[in-house]
């Protein structure tokens, strides 16, 4: 596996970090609870062969080469349990308990990608509630 240490951390497996909370290096792992994992594993750079097939029409309708923001979008984890980083309400986003995950962080990755395009045209996101009572008419 690329990035089997980083700075004296030795990364054993994909699911060190939902398993192992003892091992959080910076002070910033500390805070958030959670290893931030491209420090450790190149590998965590998007592999666009593995793009779902929603992502593909997404970029091709957005008009972009890339994933563009989408790129530092990854399957992270909040009390054990598989989420997504939201940055327009500033929290997880839990992952559906019944969603088999793949078994590689690159797949993994991909769907929290997914996920989170899908929550955040979703009628339930909070900023929807926030546009209908701050929007100026």
């Amino acid at each position: 596996m690329a990035g089997t240490s980083y700075k004296g951390s030795e990364i054993k497996d994909v699911n060190q970090f939902i398993t192992d909370k003892a091992g959080l290096a910076s002070t910033r792992e500390k805070e958030i609870g959670q290893h931030i994992g491209y420090r450790y594993d190149v590998n965590l750079l998007p592999d666009y062969s593995r793009m779902t097939p929603f992502l593909a029409k997404y970029l091709e309708f957005m008009g972009w080469d890339d994933l563009n923001w989408l790129e530092d979008v990854h399957m992270g984890y909040e009390d054990g349990l598989p989420a997504i980083f939201d940055r327009n309400v500033n929290g997880w986003v839990r992952i559906p308990k019944n969603l088999k995950l793949p078994d590689n962080q690159q797949d993994r990755d991909m769907l929290a990608r997914e996920l989170l395009i899908k929550f955040q045209m979703s009628p339930n996101h909070p900023m929807v509630e926030l546009n209908r009572a701050y929007r100026k008419v």
